[in-house]
């Protein structure tokens, strides 16, 4: 899930900030306002801790939309549930980035910006496991990241309230409960679980895409409801897929052409 792990664990712990185009402010020498964006910074490769250092694509593509948008923002590492609580009151922080699918459920409490990301979920077992499908977990041992996709996925096959499926704050204690053998599989975003498994190829796993149980999902940033920063965020995410932005980034944290068709005609 991290380029190490230990780095994961402590993104729980350690609270950054990062400024970007002006100082960590609530506004700017001219008085300009400073926007302040929450994220999770334990998702490798998407926000993660390098050291005292946020990064990550999300990272790297908010700087582009912000600089496209002309906007001061700063980033800082909540956690994930404490980024859903503050993000829906609107009282500390504008904005979250962290992989946030766009869910029916979720546009009930919050807005979003346009879709920048296509993702999926995927399984993540060992190497000899017999699991070849999401149908193949429903009498297995499950970690989820509590609050996540994936938790309301894999509810809707095992039964909300089944002991085995367990629920933790962070896709890192789940792999590592996975690791332990407390669990037979993880579900997680594939971008999250690539990362993992490339990172430790001596835990000998594999993961296993069910796209008939596990469809596309859009990422967008998250808003407060009523949010006036949508109507900067929309044009300047648009353009930076379109005019080649965007693929640059995707390419150098994913080694690969992203299908902006998809993600510009997502709804």
């Amino acid at each position: 899930m991290g380029k190490r792990l230990s780095v994961l664990l402590a993104a729980g712990i350690l609270i950054m900030t990062v400024a970007a185009c002006g100082g960590n402010k609530e506004s700017g020498g001219s008085g300009e306002k400073v926007y302040k964006f929450a994220t999770d910074a334990a998702y490798a490769p998407m926000e993660f801790m390098d050291k005292d250092k946020i990064t990550g694509f999300d990272v790297d593509f908010l700087k582009a939309v912000m600089d496209e948008a002309g906007l001061k923002y700063t980033i800082t590492n909540t956690g994930w549930d404490p980024m859903l609580a503050e993000v829906e009151s609107g009282k500390t922080y504008d904005a979250g980035i962290s992989s946030v699918s766009i869910t029916d459920e979720r546009k009930l409490s919050y807005d979003y910006s346009i879709p920048y990301f296509e993702s999926t979920n995927m399984i993540m077992v060992k190497e000899d496991s017999p699991v070849a499908s999401a149908a193949d977990l429903k009498d297995k041992k499950v970690a989820v990241q509590i609050s996540t996709t994936a938790e309301t996925l894999m509810a809707g096959i095992m039964g909300n309230d089944n002991g085995n499926l367990k629920r933790f704050d962070s896709n890192a204690v789940a792999m590592l409960e996975l690791d332990s053998g407390g669990v037979d599989a993880v579900v997680a975003d594939i971008a999250i679980v690539r990362e993992y498994m490339k990172n430790n190829p001596e835990r000998k796993l594999k993961g296993i895409l069910d796209q008939a149980s596990f469809g596309s999902e859009f990422y967008g940033i998250l808003l407060p409801k009523g949010s006036e920063l949508k109507a900067k965020l929309d044009p300047a995410i648009k353009k930076v897929l379109e005019d080649g932005t965007y693929t640059d980034v995707y390419k150098q944290w994913f080694g690969e052409e992203p299908n902006v068709d998809n993600v510009l005609n997502a709804k």
